[in-house]
């Protein structure tokens, strides 16, 4: 584990190479899960916010799932997350040929909305769960995201590379800085 600031982060973000494929893995980590996307208390107000701009980028099916639910909703333990269509997949999604995707992202990129998409989503295989005095940054192993794991190899790109931009939309782009010079040193002393 490392500390940056008042984070403590799996040493996987530096260790691990990982670069989604898309077209292997076909968007599993959007139709698979116990439980919808964590959302923060903003981005569920932020999901209020847009949806009616959001809508028509989302499948029917998506639609019929938030008009019934809401844009967001808590699970089983009480978290706020986005609802699901027949408990499996996230409603935000859409698919593009036989490959799932974000409809939020969609949506952002098309210039309709501000928000590019949940932090939890941005940020996956990676999660963060924050306590009282720090938060753990940590790489979730997933079965379904192999292919992500095999071309990072591929690739040559660290897990940390590939999550850029999320890291600094998450802790800064300081934050960020000494991320990579502490990945450094550790590649010193390994």
């Amino acid at each position: 584990m490392l500390q940056i600031d008042d984070t403590i982060v799996s040493l996987a973000l530096i260790e691990k190479k990982f670069s989604c494929d898309l077209s292997a893995c076909k968007g599993s980590c959007c139709r698979y899960g116990d439980t919808g996307a964590p959302l923060t208390q903003e981005e569920a107000s932020t999901l209020d916010r847009i949806w009616p701009e959001l809508k028509p980028f989302l499948r029917p099916e998506g639609i019929r799932a938030v008009e019934m639910t809401g844009t967001s909703m808590k699970d089983i333990e009480g978290e706020l997350v986005t609802p699901l269509i027949n408990n499996e997949e996230c409603a935000y999604t859409i698919l593009e040929e036989d490959v799932y995707k974000c409809g939020i992202e969609t949506a952002y990129n098309a210039g309709a909305v501000d928000f590019i998409k949940p932090l939890s989503c941005h940020l996956f295989p990676v999660r963060i769960k924050r306590y009282r005095d720090f938060s753990a940054v940590n790489y979730e192993e997933w079965s379904i995201c192999r292919p992500g794991v095999d071309s990072g190899i591929k690739r040559d790109v660290e897990l940390c590379i590939f999550l850029r931009d999320p890291l600094v939309r998450a802790f800064g782009q300081e934050w960020y800085n000494k991320l990579l010079w502490a990945a450094g040193e550790y590649g010193r002393y390994k």
